[in-house]
This record gives C-alpha cells, structure tokens and sequence, in this order.
C-alpha cells in the first residue's frame, strides 16, 4: 500500500483517510495521550501510600513496565488490523457488533468525552495560575478551548499532528526543565533512620493511581489508518513513546524525592509547583503551571483526534449518526464525528458533570480495555496458519494474561473502594444495549423503505 492510500474502510464512491503520518508524529501522539497532569500531581497521592523513597521509584518503574505490555498487545493488535477506529475495529471483528458498540458507547457518552470536558478545565486553570489569574469560571473558557482545537483539526491529521507535535515537545521540555532543576537543586533532608522495608501489599495499593497516570497509549491505534507503513510504524511508535513516557516519569519522582523528601512529597498538594518554588520561588511555580497547561492541552488535542475517528467508523457502520461516518472530502476528516463529539464534551464542560461521570467510567474504561487486549487471543487463533503481522509481541501469551490480571484487579479494587460509582458505571455500560438495538433497527427500517 503506498504511502497516500486510504485505509481499508474507505470504500470506491466516498474517501478515505490518507496515510501521512510517520514514526516521529504517531510516537508524539503516544506520549501526549499519556502525558496530561497527571505526572504533575499524582506522585503526591502515590507517597501517601508508600513507605519509602525507594517504593516510591518501584511502584512508577512497576507501572510503567505494566503499561508497556499493554502497549505491546495494542501494538500487535495495531499491526493486525492497521485500521482508523481501533479497539472499536478489534472487537466488531472479534465479538461482533454489539460488544463493539457498547465499548464506543462508553467512549462517547463517558471516557473520552468526560475527559475532554474534565482536561479542558484543568488547562483554563493552570493557564490561569501562569498568568497569575483566578479563574472564576472556567466552563466557558473551557468550552473555547474545545472549539480551538476543533478548529484546527478540522482541516485534517497533518494539522492536529502538528499541533500535537508542538505540544508534545513543550510538555517534554517543561518535564525536562523540571526534572533537571530537581536532580540539580536536590536538598531533601537525609533521612535520620534506615528506611522501612518494602511492604509488597503496600506497594500493590499504591500502584492504583500509578496505572491510571500511564493510560492513553491506546489512542494512536484509533488513528492507525493514517500512519504510514503500519504494521511497522505502529509499534515502533508505541514502544519508543511508552519508553520515553516510563523515563520521564520515573526521572520525575526521583527530581520529587530529591527535593521534598519522601515525606515532603506525601504532604505536597501540587509537588510540580513545590519543587519549581523552592527553587526560583513564585515565578518557577507559575513556569510549571504553564508547563502543565501546555501538556493539559496536548491531551485535549489528541483525546479529539483519536475519539473522532472511532465515531466515524461506528457512523459508517450504521451504529451511530450516518453523517458522522463521513469524510470531509478535501481534509479527509471526520468532522461531522468531530463536530459531535466536541458538541457534547462542551455541554459536559458547562453542566460540571463530567467529574461524575468520570468517576463512573473507572470500571467501564479498564473492562474495555481488558475486551480489547483478550481480542489478540482470537486473532491469534483465527488467524494461526494465515502470514504472520510485522510484528507480534514477545513472551504470549504469558505477557497479555498477566495485564488481564493487573485490570482484574483494578477492576475488583475499584469496585470494593466505590461500589455505587461502579455500579452506575455498570449501569451506563448496559444502557448502551437498547441503543444498539435502536440503531440497528433503525438501519434495518431505512434499509427495508
């Protein structure tokens, strides 16, 4: 297939997308899905739960290997089917229709469209703290950001990968600047008795908040039908952006550590800032806020990328709005899906209710991502005496069942610490049930007049 091919969904009388993106864009993509505000706060949660420096450094090293299994399995599943819409493909192929729908269900009404609204908010207010603004209301300014960076994806993945690129290589470099500063300035106190042992129940509580900041890896696989040569330039991608993503997380709690101390970084409500503070004071907190705004807006950008492209195979599957199956002839965007979605991630920025919702998507998201990866398990299968991908990830399937259990246990932990947000997360996921089948129907009405 040459580099401007269309994907496979596009058909003779519509268009499709065009295969321009390489190694370097989808690996930025990578880490901007990753990489959002998470690395700037969490660290703080984590030490609460551990007992030393030291468990600190191997409960982000234990996530970060963790996350990049899953990587691994999304990037066989990637090499497999190099198509736009990702899990929502692997799992219409794998468990048909229904199961497929329900996951982008919880990707329109909850995941990625509470995200959005959520992240969007948290831009306007590190934004505001650079500026050394209070934000009374960030819903509207929110909103704005939403249609900014619509707008720019409106014409087209070279413009939204652009625009991710830049922001990627900004949140890499305030990451960098913070890390540096930190390693540099060191300063915590020397502890004045040997540390605790390491507890591994301990560690295995703290790993809850560690697993969620190394999450989104699994967007540049929703736009795997514009990246050139795929099945190699997929996974190379998501190898190179997920090791970068481990360093720099790691790299950063050791900067925490080195200046707050174990102690210091539990009792830290913003550490990012604490640590830029302690060093050049209140101008070096406002320097990271901008940082953490740039890296919050990089997440929006490719959360609106990746999502879009997962509406428009559901519309040109008869699942979701027809219209939003289309392409825009010219950019070859789905900007009909791009329009909804945004649509919808402003009304939650405006209602607040995105935070919510967010806390009922918890078990929803971790269930689709364990459907998605047990999809390998039946390509492998299905697909055992047919040409093997450019690439299958090594140790299977002992690699993809020991994820599965890490999400079974997220998924039970999660339950066991909030059972109604879970139970309504339950309930939102089975809601999507009668919508499939109105749809379905509905297609079957217009197909039969």
């Amino acid at each position: 297939m040459s580099n401007e091919a269309a994907s496979s969904s596009s058909t003779a009388s519509a268009p499709g997308y065009l295969r321009r993106l390489g190694v370097w864009d989808a690996s930025m993509i990578v880490v901007g899905g990753v990489i959002g505000s998470g690395i700037f706060r969490v660290p703080a949660a984590v030490a609460k739960q551990t007992g030393s420096a030291t468990e600190q450094l191997i409960a982000w090293s234990l996530g970060g290997v963790i996350a990049l299994i899953g990587a691994l399995c999304y990037a066989e599943l990637g090499a497999r089917r190099p198509n736009a819409g990702g899990g929502y493909v692997y799992l219409r192929e794998a468990f048909g229709l229904i199961v497929a729908f329900v996951y982008g269900w919880n990707l329109l009404i909850v995941n990625h469209s509470g995200a959005i609204a959520a992240v969007s908010t948290v831009f306007v207010e590190y934004f505001g703290a650079a500026l050394g603004i209070k934000v009374a209301n960030p819903a509207p300014w929110a909103v704005g950001t939403i249609v900014f960076l619509t707008g720019i994806n409106w014409f087209g993945i070279r413009a939204g990968a652009l625009t991710q690129n830049i922001l990627t290589v900004l949140k890499l470099l305030a990451l960098s600047v913070l890390i540096a500063v930190g390693l540099a300035a060191g300063g915590a106190p020397a502890p004045t008795a040997p540390p605790p042992p390491i507890q591994p129940l301990t560690l295995i509580g703290a790993m809850m908040p560690v697993l969620f900041s190394y999450g989104g890896w699994y967007y540049v696989n929703d736009i795997a039908g514009e990246i050139r040569d795929p099945q190699r330039n997929l996974p190379r991608s998501l190898l190179l952006g997920m090791l970068l993503v481990a360093g720099c997380y790691v790299l950063a709690n050791a900067a925490y550590l080195a200046v707050l101390g174990h102690a210091g970084l539990a009792a830290s409500q913003a550490p990012a800032a604490d640590v830029m503070r302690h060093v050049f004071g209140e101008p070096g907190a406002r320097l990271i806020a901008l940082g953490i705004a740039i890296s919050t807006l990089g997440f929006v950008n490719i959360s609106l990328i990746g999502a879009a492209r997962v509406f428009q195979v559901m519309g040109a599957d008869g699942v979701f709005f027809r219209s939003a199956g289309k392409l825009d002839p010219r950019w070859r965007s789905p900007n009909t899906a791009l329009l909804m979605l945004a649509a919808w991630a402003s009304v939650l920025a405006l209602t607040g209710t995105f935070e919510q919702l967010l806390n009922y998507s918890t078990v929803g998201d971790w269930i689709g991502i364990a459907a998605v990866i047990a999809t390998l398990f039946w390509y492998r299968r299905a697909r055992a005496e047919g040409a093997a991908p450019a690439f299958q990830m090594p140790l299977y399937p002992l690699l993809p069942m020991l994820f599965l259990v890490v999400v079974a246990w997220v998924v039970a932990t999660t339950v066991w610490q909030n059972p109604r947000d879970a139970g309504m997360g339950v309930l939102i996921t089975l809601a999507g049930i009668p919508v499939y089948w109105y749809w379905t129907r509905a297609r079957r009405f217009r197909h039969s007049t």
